[in-house]
């Protein structure tokens, strides 16, 4: 009995043909190029299109976590060059590159400038937003700096007519694409700032392929919109293309139409608010005139109003009472004034010299008297102790010793108190003072208090 064949699912299948591709050493890591087309950002980040060129096509797709560093924005008709894999989407069957890197195809170079350029002018400043100038509410003109042939001067003349007439437009024209297009433009800018009839200046052009957007991503370009004493406003291409012009702009707009409406405002919306002022206005005064016309009837009906003699003869005695007292605090100014005048004459008087003088005599006197009794008080003290110390003196005095019936003995000179017998001599003078006089005497002998004969 022949064997029976194994019988396969679709799943399993499938899944055999996916890991095949997998394995495969070319299929798990290949570049491809192609054309865009069928392409979709779906809302969950995810990117689904086909590659195709003249003879065949490929799903793709490209996942979130991918596409979110990727330098520019696919779009259908993009030639791009796509790195990936090749595998099986199991529950369909297809197979289909999952692309994990893309870039466009043949402009890699053009890119690379773009990302050094704006990394260096980035880093000189000329991207921060303290240098942005704020665009003018009210211009008096409006500058356009585009193709003088292209849609994006027509968007831009007939957006601008629409919403504010009575705004002059100076367009001046300039090349767009093209290896002069650059010095055109910059020229273009240096030119209308000499101008200086124009308010802000439109710099733009219509979407292209980045080659055709090249001029704007040009440093020459950049530097001229960063020297501008004019803001500027950029309008290249569409809304998903970026150049490095967006960035050194004082605003970038999506596409020229977007630029045109905010380089001036709409008269529709101007006259729609001066309405609305005006409206607003007309409340406020009737407001006004409505809160004066009741403060006025509040005032008619007050009492000062309405009885006004009462009032007055109210403030009248008002008056009065604030005349009474000012009068008594005139008064008692006056009193306070007169007693301290008094008493500044008093002390004045005091101090006169006259007064002084009479004072200081008085006082001389005075001393003059206490002087003289005090040394009276002295002389007599001093009458009375002499009196005592001649009394001492008399009472101690030789003469009043010698009238009681001593005498004193002196050598013959009288220099010399004769004291005891060994001061003289036998034959020696002497003379003896009596109370009432002297004796001249001769000394024949001596004889001591203890001897017993002479001394001869």
């Amino acid at each position: 009995m022949a064997e029976q064949p194994r019988i396969y699912s679709i799943k399993e299948i499938n899944r055999y043909i996916r890991m095949k591709l997998e394995s495969d050493l070319l299929l798990g890591d290949v570049w491809l190029r192609g054309e865009i087309s069928n392409y979709t950002h779906h809302s969950s980040g995810h990117m689904y299109f086909t590659l195709k060129d003249k003879d065949s096509r490929l799903k793709c797709i490209m996942f979130a976590s991918h596409n979110q560093k990727l330098p520019f924005i696919p779009r259908e008709g993009s030639k791009v060059m796509a790195r990936g894999n090749i595998s099986v989407y199991e529950r369909d069957g297809n197979y289909q590159f999952y692309v994990t890197a893309m870039q466009p195809d043949g402009i890699g170079s053009l890119y690379l400038a773009f990302e050094q350029l704006k990394g260096k002018l980035e880093a000189e400043g000329l991207f921060a937003a303290q240098r942005k100038r704020p665009i003018p509410k009210f211009p008096k003109a409006v500058g356009v700096i585009t193709s003088p042939t292209g849609a994006a001067v027509r968007d831009i003349i007939i957006t601008l007519q629409r919403r504010h007439p009575a705004v002059p437009i100076y367009v001046y024209p300039v090349l767009v694409q093209g290896t002069q297009a650059a010095g055109s433009i910059a020229k273009a800018i240096e030119t209308m700032n000499r101008f200086g009839e124009v308010d802000v200046l439109i710099v733009g052009r219509g979407g292209g392929s980045l080659e055709e957007l090249w001029a704007f991503n040009e440093e020459k370009v950049a530097r001229s919109i960063a020297a501008s004493s004019i803001p500027i406003i950029s309008a290249v291409g569409h809304e998903t293309d970026f150049t490095i012009a967006d960035f050194v702009a004082d605003l970038r707009a999506a596409t020229p139409t977007a630029a045109a409406e905010l380089a001036v405002p709409h008269v529709v919306e101007l006259q729609q608010q001066l309405a609305h002022l005006r409206s607003r206005l007309l409340h406020a005064v009737q407001l006004q005139t409505q809160s004066g016309k009741e403060r006025l009837a509040a005032v008619r009906r007050s009492p000062y109003f309405v009885h006004p003699r009462k009032y007055l003869l109210e403030q009248a005695q008002r008056h009065d009472r604030l005349r009474e007292r000012l009068g008594e605090l005139i008064r008692r100014q006056a009193e306070r004034g007169g007693e301290r005048l008094t008493r500044l004459h008093a002390q004045l008087a005091a101090h006169h010299p006259g007064e002084q003088a009479a004072y200081a005599a008085m006082r001389l006197r005075g001393a003059s008297r206490r002087l003289e009794q005090s040394m009276q008080s002295i002389v007599k003290q001093n009458r009375l102790q002499l009196a005592g110390t001649i009394k001492q003196l008399d009472a101690l005095s030789p003469l009043k010793i010698m009238s009681r019936g001593y005498s004193l003995v002196y050598d013959e000179k009288e220099d010399r108190l004769i004291k005891t017998i060994g001061d003289v001599q036998p034959g020696d003078m002497v003379k003896v003072k009596l109370s009432d006089g002297e004796l001249d005497c001769h000394v024949w002998s001596m004889r001591g208090a203890g001897d017993d004969g002479n001394r001869g």
